[in-house]
């Protein structure tokens, strides 16, 4: 098939020649435009290592056959690339043969095969002398001057299956003179215009922008820096303030760049920024742009015999990529050996299945290219040494509960534990004794500021916002896995902190956190739009669609029943939307929302997504709801102080809200229940988490006919439960939060002993030190009492009676109340529990069980219990907006 001379296939031997730049082209193309893309190439230091171009015709070469034979470039002359759909092998082995990194197509007829297109390193491009899609083909230059066009130009675009069908990266042109003709459009604008990688400078920001990030694949976009040529990849518009940074002089720029903690800054003839996340200069090597001014030396660890064995399985895997390559020495380089980006990808990937899961980014191999270096990053990275700064944690470490809990006290802010920004601190109390755990940093007014601050920094110019949505999961999967395998030590917190059993923290204070993670970890990549049809005004054709956009930064408020169960029933579908956030703990729980904070980091959360900022409402509560930098905020809490906030943030700037406020459930149970079960479920809706608990039965009404029979039994069952220590394992029933809710509940018995209810068990502090109080339980309360309308928050079973038979009695009397968080009906009759649920005015019912939430339903209250939902796909929209887009085509 392949003849020597002048037939179909010829090749020139080349002599030695010099080459600044080292980026060795493929030219696969025709005609003049060809000729001069080529020529041009050569002058900007680039080595055409191979030409493939049309056969002679009539005796006469190509003028980019010409041109290149006359330099000594090796010339392909090809009738075809394939037959039958099959790639000609001769053919193809010929074109692998000059090793060439990229193909640059300028002005090609022949149908290429993919093999081709995708065989360099740095794939294929297209020069193209006509502004797509107007003109296509071999005669689309003509056709601009045939049909009087008024631009003319050029398009490049990556190739494809269609060769001038594949996506465009960058588009240039220029106006038609009325006599011009086609040599005219190449010699006055095409030409010297030609698409190069080189950077432009004199174009706005948004210009270099596209450019940069247009040749992340390519590679092209360089430039000259200190006489070096550096590749610029990871661009991101930079639409915030310029951070402070250290001058870098660019050749070509008229002003210099900023290497700056976030990366380079880089600007356009508009004053507005950039910034590079990544460098890479000519020997390959890759950095981190704001590393452009350190050292670059690091100490050489050495591996121990576990490392060894884990570098000689990655040195397998190297061999079987690098296969042309007989040994992988210390200085073997991965691309310089051939290897694609294709193939980085299969290095990660086996990587982490050959080496116990550990999982490297792209960007791993990238920055250490060399097999040394690259063996040096993964043991770092396996000693978890890879961060860019260390964690540094100041713990109150105290040895309880058979282990030794570690306990971070400081504000989490960008990042990093750190003291509050006037020094102030306050105690936090154990519930179980009275005594004093720590002192907690109490954030101030410019803590919030800076936490704020921090937060939008990441989600605008942060790893965070370019971050993928399937890596998005991955860290929320990994922070999940590390909640469950700290769960002892969190469950032990808990306890210590807010008073809770230690047997129910480790269950469901810390177990539903680690579902909620791993539920809402799963829905990352699966948030989506859709198609809309819409209207069409012919002959126009138009497509409306939308998208689901993370708001920016949300603030989180949470409570103390549930201090990281509510964390995470929040943050989690907050961050699974792609927001960062500024969270605010209970001031009186704080402890295992700054242990959250420390194992995020772990995961590898980057700075700034997630800030904990402990304190009061009235100071960083209040902040957070008026702060302009916030767009939503979710807050869960009494009614009272849900109305301040959402007054709040609709004066301020009118963020969004979602409020899970106060209960005062009602639990309805019918004399056709099994009443067994009925005592045992009535009891854990009123003692569950002591009471504390938002979902908890404010209002029990029983039957006339079983009233008495419930009564006694739910009496004999609270004289069995054993009240003390929540570390004890067998322990049912721990202290009150804290001693100002213990005196408040105090005082709502007296209250509903004044107003004449009937109490009949507890309704007093149990007589030890800390904060307990006796399960407590009320009759004869009736509709106009105290006892009736307000929520206890606390373990007060309040009962009241009603007829025999009167469904829509006790139903009026249910619904009258400002609150409809959850509610509950026990009856063996399914009509007549399924007509009560639907009557019952509740974000939430419960029939034949209570308390019975998953991570999968969403969950929020009705009426003064607030609006917007927790848990659930409904939870995230909460943390999106909705984008709709229409185009005419």
């Amino acid at each position: 098939m392949l003849r020597r001379g002048s037939q179909a296939l010829r090749r020139f031997s080349t002599g030695r020649v010099y080459f600044k730049n080292k980026l060795k082209l493929a030219l696969i193309g025709q005609s003049l435009f060809g000729q001069e893309v080529y020529s041009h190439l050569r002058k900007e230091g680039h080595r055409v290592v191979g030409v493939f171009t049309v056969p002679d015709k009539d005796g006469k070469a190509d003028p980019l056959a010409l041109a290149a034979e006359k330099d000594g470039t090796p010339v392909f002359k090809l009738p075809k690339w394939r037959v039958k759909g099959k790639t000609i092998k001769e053919v193809a082995e010929a074109y692998r043969s000059v090793g060439a990194e990229l193909n640059v197509l300028p002005f090609c007829t022949q149908f290429i095969p993919m093999d081709i297109i995708d065989s360099p390193k740095h794939g294929s491009i297209i020069y193209h002398p006509s502004i797509l899609p107007r003109h296509r083909g071999a005669s689309a230059i003509n056709w601009t001057l045939i049909m009087g066009d008024k631009k003319a130009g050029f398009s490049v675009f990556w190739a494809d299956d269609g060769l001038d069908t594949g996506p465009i990266l960058l588009q240039r042109s220029c106006d038609v003179e009325p006599n011009d003709t086609v040599d005219a459009l190449y010699n006055r604008f095409l030409f010297p215009e030609g698409i190069k990688a080189m950077i432009s400078w004199d174009q706005s920001a948004e210009v270099l922008h596209n450019w940069i990030r247009g040749h992340d694949k390519v590679p092209g976009a360089w430039t000259e820096i200190n006489g070096q040529m550096v590749t610029f990849y990871g661009s991101t518009l930079l639409n915030s303030s310029v951070p402070p940074g250290e001058p870098l002089e660019i050749k070509g720029a008229k002003k210099p760049g900023l290497v700056t903690k976030n990366g380079l800054v880089l600007f356009g003839n508009d004053g507005k920024a950039l910034t590079v996340r990544n460098l890479q200069f000519e020997d390959g090597k890759m950095i981190p742009a704001s590393q452009y001014f350190s050292t670059g030396e690091t100490s050489v660890v050495e591996l121990t015999a576990e490392e060894v064995k884990v570098a000689e399985t990655i040195k397998v895997i190297w061999a079987g990529i690098l296969s042309n390559v007989p040994i992988i020495e210390d200085s073997t380089d991965f691309f310089k050996s051939g290897a694609s980006s294709m193939d980085v990808a299969r290095l990660v990937e086996e990587i982490r299945q050959k080496c116990g899961g550990l999982q490297l980014q792209n960007e791993d191999v990238y920055m250490a290219t060399k097999f040394e270096g690259f063996i040096q990053k993964v043991v770092r990275k396996l000693r978890g040494e890879d961060q860019e700064v260390e964690l540094v944690v100041d713990y109150i470490s105290k040895e309880v509960n058979e282990i030794m809990v570690k306990m971070p006290y400081q504000c989490f802010i960008n990042g990093q534990f750190t003291d509050a920004d006037d020094g102030k601190t306050y105690d936090t109390i154990n519930p179980t004794d009275g005594s004093t755990i720590c002192k907690v940093s109490y954030a101030s007014l410019a803590d919030v500021d800076k936490a704020v601050a921090a937060a939008k920094d990441a989600f605008e110019n942060g790893e965070w916002g370019r971050m993928n949505a399937r890596e998005r999961g991955r860290l929320m999967y990994r922070l999940a896995d590390l909640l469950e395998e700290n769960q002892e030590e969190l469950a032990t917190i808990e306890a210590l902190d807010s008073g809770a059993v230690y047997t129910l923290a480790l269950k469901t204070h810390i177990g539903m956190s680690v579902q909620t993670f791993r539920y809402f970890a799963g829905w990352c990549d699966k948030i989506q739009g859709s198609t809309i049809p819409i209207n069409q005004a012919r002959p126009n054709r138009n497509l409306t669609f939308t998208k689901k956009e993370p708001l920016g930064v949300c603030a989180i408020i949470i409570p103390w029943n549930y201090p990281l169960m509510m964390l995470a029933w929040k943050s989690a579908a907050c961050l699974a939307a792609g927001n960062t956030l500024v969270l605010k703990p209970a001031q009186v729980t704080p402890l295992t929302a700054l242990k959250f904070a420390e194992l995020s980091v772990k995961a590898g959360f980057p700075k700034g997504v997630i800030n904990i900022i402990p304190g009061s409402g009235g100071i960083a509560g209040q902040r957070l709801s008026e702060h302009p930098d916030i767009r939503k905020l979710g807050f869960t809490g009494s009614t009272p102080i849900g109305k301040q906030i959402m007054k709040s943030c609709a004066v301020s700037n009118l963020k969004k809200v979602s409020l899970e406020l106060g209960g005062k459930s009602p639990l309805i149970i019918f004399n056709d229940c099994e009443l067994d079960k009925a005592v045992r479920m009535g009891m854990g809706a009123v003692f569950f988490n002591k009471g504390e608990n938002c979902i908890a039965a404010g209002r029990l009404f029983v039957e006339e006919s079983i009233h008495d029979e419930f009564v006694t039994r739910v009496v004999e069952e609270i004289k069995k439960m054993k009240i003390g220590d929540p570390l004890d394992r067998s322990t049912d029933h721990g202290p009150q939060n804290h001693k100002a809710h213990l005196e408040k509940l105090l005082q709502y018995c007296e209250t509903g002993v004044k107003e004449g209810a009937t109490l009949v068990y507890g309704g007093r502090q149990v007589q030890r030190p800390g904060f307990f109080m006796e399960p407590t339980v009320f009759t004869d309360v009736e509709d106009y009492m105290y006892l009736a309308k307000e929520e206890s928050f606390g373990p007060i079973m309040v009962i009241s009676k009603f007829q025999n038979g009167d469904i829509d009695g006790v139903l009026q009397r249910a619904n009258s109340t400002e609150y409809g968080l959850a509610s509950g009906v026990f009856t063996r009759d399914i009509n007549k529990a399924m007509y009560v649920s639907e009557k019952l005015e509740a974000g939430t019912v419960f029939i034949n069980t209570y308390n019975k939430t998953d991570v999968a339903a969403p969950f929020g209250g009705v009426k003064q219990s607030g609006f917007g939902k927790d848990l659930g796909e409904e939870a995230l929209n909460e943390y999106l907006k909705t984008k709709t887009v229409t185009l005419e085509y």
